[in-house]
């Protein structure tokens, strides 16, 4: 601290904010990252599997979520890293929650996508797992716990005074091992729009991690039925914007239901307009129903009753005029972005012209994509062929409440469709719906390329010894980063066993023997306990890029952390 004068004579003291940073440096610094690390794949491995344990998470504003999906925790985590011993709960060092605890989550990307994290390094976990899942859309537990993995590992070497250069090389090299022998385990298997079944295996492979896992193969027959209803085959493209995810709560899960065309959580604007239509012609509209406002300001002075009656016959002219111009074109019924008044909405059920008021841009253009029609800005410019088909147009209600949807069926596009969910409460369906969205991302991924490998950690096993193989090959100390690539592999099945209730060491090493003895990559750890271990036999897949991406991404986040010998930051007020 320093005291200074300006031109004015006026003093002002100079505080020297570089001694109130703290410092970590070498080896300190990157045991702290590693730590970071840990701490959020420590958090994560126990969601991982058909037996993974849920998170609970609650916002501060007390939204509660309970899930099993790796984005999603509302807890705001600061992580702070010193000596101090880990604590039951918490992270590694100290661990503090700041906000309260509530949503229930059990997806990698969900539990961290609202995890509100101080620590840049366990904002690369984060990320890490974002990254899986916008690129794969699953996966996202499995690449932040294999991520974690190879940290501990990597921390062991460091201790033996392995430069982490070279530990970073020695994982490149491995990971590419790894790549390459999932290319060679893995299988191609053939579908068609007729035979979906394999499709099918390999999303309720995905959905038996899930909360939802009881109703998971008729979740996974309407997520692989509402992927082929928009893919096109021949490019092997999938647009997933074209499924729309709706959900209301009451019904139970297994009244989910796949509409091949648009669900719309509105009802008709006049309660004694028709609740079905037949071959419905629908003018889709941007346009309010209402008389145009001029664009400056202005005044309009009524001073007798005669210049009343003539502004209101004027208005009532233009109701009439826009009115008569839907039905001139031949719409029977109108959707409209806005909403109109009780006047334009007497008229419209008087002309018999039933109408939506109030819906979303989203959902116009999933009708428009839906119906072959056209989104129209201006009444001068409705024609017949801007009208969009449907075979029919139902409103529908639900339970004794006076909840009310539209159904858009039979459409001319059938390439958009809705997934109907129903749900005991609010928790239910936001959690079946990300479990469904993982679900289409899997369909999506196995329609762009069909190879598979066997889940329940058989690959990563067989991963495991391939890389433990390949490592006598390598003269260097990159050999020994080789070997420890394997055992951290060896972290998946290690925690899929656990998490199960079974002995995990000993599961493993068992696992891995029969792995060797039979020359079968498909043995893996038997989580449902149905007898076997062979994957194959219980119909567990995975897809192949899923895999590798996860082996990639997690590789090339570890090697940035180990990077890293200095950590400057400002200190806590």
């Amino acid at each position: 601290m320093a005291l200074a004068f300006d031109e004015f004579g006026r003093p002002f003291i100079i505080l020297r904010e570089q001694e109130k940073k703290s410092r970590l440096r070498g080896l300190d610094a990157q045991k702290a990252n590693i730590a970071a690390g840990k701490a959020v794949a420590r958090i994560l491995r126990t969601s991982l599997g058909p037996k993974g344990m849920d998170k609970m998470l609650q916002s501060p504003d007390g939204d509660v979520t309970i899930s099993n999906q790796s984005i999603y925790f509302s807890l705001s985590l600061s992580l702070f890293y010193s000596s101090t011993r880990f604590l039951p709960f918490c992270a590694p060092s100290r661990l503090r929650l700041v906000r309260d605890l509530g949503v229930g989550a059990n997806d990698g990307a969900t539990i961290l996508e609202q995890m509100d994290v101080d620590n840049q390094i366990a904002k690369l976990m984060v990320e890490l797992s974002r990254s899986q899942d916008y690129e794969i859309g699953d996966g996202t537990t499995g690449v932040v716990v294999m991520a974690g993995s190879l940290l501990e590992q990597a921390e062991k070497l460091l201790e033996r005074g392995i430069h982490p250069i070279r530990i970073a090389e020695g994982y490149e090299l491995a990971s590419r091992i790894a790549f390459d022998h999932l290319e060679h385990i893995s299988h191609k298997f053939e579908f068609s729009a007729t035979n979906i079944e394999p499709l099918v295996q390999t999303c309720m492979t995905t959905l038996s991690s899930k909360i939802v896992n009881r109703c998971k193969r008729t979740l996974a027959e309407i997520a692989v039925k509402a992927v082929l209803a928009v893919a096109d085959l021949e490019r092997k493209d999938v647009n997933l914007d074209l499924i729309k995810v709706e959900g209301k709560v009451g019904g139970k899960l297994e009244d989910t239901e796949l509409v091949y065309g648009i669900i719309v959580d509105k009802d008709m604007s006049h309660p004694q307009m028709p609740k079905r239509i037949e071959d419905a012609k629908i003018a889709i509209l941007t346009c309010p129903f209402e008389p145009p406002k001029p664009k400056t300001k202005h005044k309009v002075d009524i001073d007798t009753v005669e210049k009343f009656q003539t502004l209101r016959e004027q208005e009532q002219k233009y109701f009439d005029e826009m009115v008569q111009k839907c039905k001139d074109v031949g719409a029977t019924l109108v959707i409209c972005q806005w909403g109109f008044d009780d006047e334009a909405n007497h008229l419209l059920m008087h002309r018999k012209l039933p109408a939506v008021r109030w819906v979303g841009g989203v959902e116009l253009e999933l009708i428009a994509i839906a119906t072959g029609g056209r989104i129209v800005p201006r009444f001068q410019e409705l024609s017949p062929e801007k009208l969009g088909k449907a075979g029919i147009v139902r409103e529908k209600s639900f339970g004794t409440t006076k909840d009310r949807m539209l159904y858009i069926e039979q459409c001319a596009n059938s390439r958009a469709v809705t997934i109907f969910i129903r749900g005991g409460n609010k928790m239910m369906i936001e959690e079946t719906k990300r479990s469904l969205h993982d679900a289409l991302c899997v369909a999506r991924n196995l329609i762009r390329n069909n190879s598979i490998v066997y889940g329940g950690g058989s690959a990563e096993i067989s991963c495991s010894v391939a890389v433990e193989a390949a490592a006598d090959r390598y003269p260097g100390v990159e050999q020994y980063a080789i070997r420890s690539f394997a055992d951290a592999l060896d972290a998946i099945p290690l925690a899929l066993a656990e998490n199960s209730g079974l002995s995990p060491i000993d599961t493993l090493t068992a696992v891995k023997s029969q792995q060797v003895k039979e020359s079968n990559p498909h043995c893996g750890i038997d989580c449902n306990d149905v007898g076997t271990n062979d994957m194959k036999e219980q119909n567990v897949f995975e897809t192949l890029i899923g895999k590798q991406q996860q082996i990639l991404l997690a590789t090339q986040v570890v090697k940035m952390i180990l990077k890293i010998d200095d950590v400057i930051s400002p200190s806590d007020y």
